[in-house]
């Protein structure tokens, strides 16, 4: 059975522009053409599909994806090599989800603070430790308090 570009791209969840793009950058080499030239992906393909679409969504490069593909096609003389490009890579995504991490608790602090009617929302900057901020809040801020004190540390 075959897929078109269409097809295919519904089943991993990306834009046909996007399996276009994939291919014009030579990561699709691996795809049989019919007579016309036309693309027609296997079920075969798929895994590969899916390795370049989640490597491409942990933010590696097109150049660095083309570079993996290309020690996979060498076989098990490249693992080591591999095996490094997807270490580094893990570090960066594992860093990247830090950086989220901190920014949804800046936006969980502010929601709740900003949810507070006028007055409370007062008492709430002045009193840091109230009594009425729930447990998950009080940790948020002072998370926030420890990352801008290393933030200020650091530029002093």
């Amino acid at each position: 059975m075959y897929y078109s570009v269409a097809e295919t791209a519904r089943r991993l969840s990306v834009s046909a522009h996007t399996i276009r793009f994939y291919a014009r950058e030579g990561l699709l080499d691996f795809v049989e053409r019919d007579e016309h030239g036309n693309r027609r992906f296997q079920e075969r393909d798929f895994h590969r599909l899916f390795i370049i679409a989640s490597l491409k969504r942990s933010g590696m490069s097109i150049r660095q994806i083309r570079a993996f593909i290309r020690l996979t096609e060498q076989g098990e003389v490249s693992v080591p090599e591999r095996l490094r490009m997807l270490r580094e890579q893990k570090e960066t995504v594992e860093e990247r989800i830090t950086e989220l991490q901190d920014a949804l608790d800046v936006l969980k602090y502010k929601i709740w603070l900003y949810s507070k009617n006028e007055a409370d929302r007062e008492a709430a900057d002045a009193a840091p430790g109230r009594a009425d901020m729930p447990p998950h809040i009080q940790r948020i801020k002072e998370r926030i308090r420890r990352l801008t004190e290393d933030m200020e540390a650091q530029y002093q």
